[in-house]
């Protein structure tokens, strides 16, 4: 019988495999690592082939197994996955400075201009920069938000929809979920050629092909933006004043005196589309996990609209102001963020020089990821560690008696140390104002039929943690009609 062209193409390369590994390494002193415990690697795959659709649930089972400091290997790539805060404080505050530089993805070199933007950045005087441009700017220019509202923070209007009397849009809404769904789905996919360097020119998934694709949409969308802010600009003359983000950039782009290191045109688009698919998808996602708990819940949502009806009536929205009276509203988003971290394995980290963790070597060049899903749902960490009890949050809690720092690293959803995502304070207020408002705006129920038992809580992995099927309830408004107008 004769082998597929497949077939026969892996016999070659796993034939090529044994046969390199058994030529002696003569004159090649290699320094003994104890490396971590962990699963037997297999030939050229390594342990890939135990990851499944949800890495970070199955890791979390290997680390049961082999602990929560644990060695794999992805493809040739040295891979240690850290389970414990005591994991995530070695890696993300003591060893900080040795562990906050990102492997070089292709994903990060094809969909964010040659790894320009602050997630996929290596670590230096660009990333600080860029770090620190957002973090201050974007707070200048807070403004309530949703998906529309951080469009016109970031981009000056709503570029996703088209304005009455307006410019038509760059992207229908349709489109850009689309883009997003892309860029997420492909920030998460692992992509063989990463792990097996040799493999990388074929493109066996066809991953590169779709991050060049993708990429090239997003440029078309984001050159849009960038003309018509230096149409303005240049139509204002010296009566030219920044009114959202890209604006900043753009000036900054043009008068670099006072950066470290002055940014492109490139570099500039790389920012907008962190601030842009950061900002909304991660925001949305927390928000609909936020309400399918509650509607699994009927006593926390009623317990949640009675605090809603009290500090704010019913007369108006809720404003920004209103945040600090609303506890139980924060209680829910920080429980929602426990069980359904934005990252449930925080991105990926690589190893500036060796360390050493718990008696076992961590060599330089290893990549680590800290699976922030597994400890913010560790049962020795958490009372009913699977079960939603936003009171678990209130003030005299056990929690809410804690220190800091006991606290700190059993749950990291914005990540810590020198890569943590710099608009954290930002996204928690986004979510805060928006879910207080789908709540206090409108009464929520589940479908006709449906009981709280039939409602889906399965996520799928990606960058980001979205529901499997995305949620479907019935809204009713309850305040007068005139406070949705424009919403």
């Amino acid at each position: 019988m004769e082998l597929s062209p497949w077939a026969a193409f892996f016999a070659v390369v796993l034939a090529t495999a044994l046969f390199l590994k058994a030529i002696p390494s003569r004159g090649r002193s290699r320094r003994a690592y104890n490396l971590p415990p962990g699963p037997k690697p297999w030939p050229i795959i390594g342990n890939l082939n135990l990851l499944g659709e949800l890495p970070h649930r199955s890791t979390r089972e290997l680390s049961r197994r082999y602990g929560p400091l644990m060695q794999l290997w992805f493809g040739s790539m040295p891979v240690v996955v850290g389970s414990s805060p005591e994991m995530a404080r070695f890696f993300l505050k003591t060893h900080d400075a040795a562990f906050c530089d990102r492997p070089r993805f292709a994903v990060g070199k094809h969909t964010t201009y040659d790894y320009s933007d602050i997630m996929w950045a290596p670590y230096g005087t660009y990333l600080r920069q860029a770090r620190r441009i957002c973090a201050v700017r974007l707070r200048e220019h807070l403004q309530m938000a949703a998906l529309g509202g951080i469009s016109r923070m970031v981009l000056g209007r709503k570029y996703v929809e088209a304005e009455a009397g307006g410019a038509p849009p760059a992207a229908t809404p349709a489109e850009f979920r689309e883009l997003v769904d892309e860029f997420f789905a492909l920030n998460s996919a692992f992509n063989i050629g990463d792990y097996v360097p040799w493999l990388e020119p074929l493109d066996l998934q066809g991953l590169v092909r779709r991050m060049k694709k993708m990429s090239r949409r997003f440029d078309r969308f984001l050159e849009h933006v960038l003309d018509e802010h230096n149409e303005r600009r240049q139509l204002e003359g010296e009566r030219f004043v920044a009114r959202d983000m890209v604006d900043v950039l753009l000036q900054l782009a043009d008068d670099p005196t006072n950066l470290e290191v002055p940014i492109s045109r490139d570099n500039v688009k790389a920012l907008i589309l962190d601030l842009l698919i950061g900002g909304s998808d991660s925001s949305w996602m927390t928000i609909e996990w936020a309400v399918s708990e509650l509607l699994g819940n009927p006593e926390l949502l009623a317990r949640a609209t009675m605090e809603l009806d009290r500090v704010v009536g019913g007369g108006r929205l809720v404003r920004e102001s209103d945040l600090p009276n609303l506890p139980y509203i924060d209680c829910i988003i920080k429980e929602t963020l426990r069980l359904h971290p934005a990252a449930p394995m925080l991105v990926p980290r690589l190893a500036r020089e060796d360390a050493s963790a718990g008696g076992y070597d961590i060599p330089a060049g290893t990549t680590v990821l800290v699976n922030a899903w597994a400890i913010a749902r560790d049962p020795a960490l958490w009372d009913a560690a699977e079960e939603f009890r936003p009171e678990r949050f209130a003030a005299g809690s056990k929690i809410a008696a804690a220190s800091e720092a006991d606290f700190k690293f059993k749950m990291l959803p914005f990540g810590s140390g020198r890569r943590m995502c710099p608009a954290f304070s930002l996204g928690l207020k986004v979510v805060a104002l928006s879910l207080a408002n789908l709540l206090h705006g409108f009464a929520w129920r589940l479908p006709d039929g449906m009981d709280k038992e039939d409602l889906s809580m399965e996520e799928t992995y990606q960058l980001v943690l979205p529901r499997k099927v995305p949620l479907e309830a019935i809204v009713e408004p309850k305040l007068p009609a005139l406070l949705y107008a424009g919403a």
